[in-house]
């Protein structure tokens, strides 16, 4: 699914902030918005804001943020040997890809309140 980039967590300021200290996060983070592509079914929706850290390593399991024709994408790592194989986090066929490839792992997902 496609996320939008919204700059650095020390500089953003956003509603799904609430309760969150963004000068507390590492300076290698920034901040990501998914985009309608995600639907409002899953654990991942449209509007949802994600933390992610450019500077960890991907590992098994991660969700992580990869460039894909000048598009942020957000895949699920899995692990095989020395590279990945990158499953789209909706659904959908992956593909092989090298840690080098990845834009960061994302360590904080946060989802703006609805308020009454």
């Amino acid at each position: 699914m496609k996320v939008n980039y919204l700059g650095p967590c020390q500089l953003a300021e956003h509603p799904a902030f609430d309760g969150l200290e963004p000068q507390r996060l590492p300076a290698s983070c920034y901040l990501v918005e998914v985009s309608d592509e995600a639907g409002v079914d899953g654990g991942i929706i449209e509007g949802d804001v994600l933390v992610v850290d450019e500077a960890r390593p991907v590992e098994h399991a991660d969700l992580v943020v990869v460039e894909i024709e000048s598009q942020y994408r957000l895949f699920r790592s899995h692990r095989i040997g020395g590279g990945h194989r990158l499953m789209p986090a909706c659904g959908g066929r992956g593909h092989f890809a090298k840690a080098s490839d990845c834009r960061g792992v994302v360590i904080q997902h946060l989802r703006q309140q609805a308020t009454a």
